[in-house]
């Protein structure tokens, strides 16, 4: 929020109108209002996130064990005694 709030937006269009990033408004803004992203944008990120959150981002990837994969804290690599 503070690299859109000073205003640093990635280059270029972000749809086929030829609209860039920065004519969208930051936060909540760009859900709700004038300028809004459109609703058939937003679902398109939203299918997409709940496709990975279902089918990629999977707790057992790659034949591990549920809970033993990177970045999982809980399988010992770094223990902060939370479990």
């Amino acid at each position: 929020q503070i690299v859109t709030r000073n205003g640093i937006h990635l280059p270029g269009p972000i749809d086929m109108a030829g609209d860039s990033f920065d004519s969208y408004p930051n936060g909540i803004a760009a859900l709700f209002g004038d300028n809004a992203i459109p609703q058939a944008g937003l679902l398109q990120i939203v299918a997409f996130v709940g496709f990975l959150e279902l089918f990629v981002m999977k707790d057992s990837a790659n034949g591990a064990e549920p809970g033993d994969f990177p970045g999982d804290f809980r399988n010992g690599a770094l223990d902060f005694g939370w479990d």
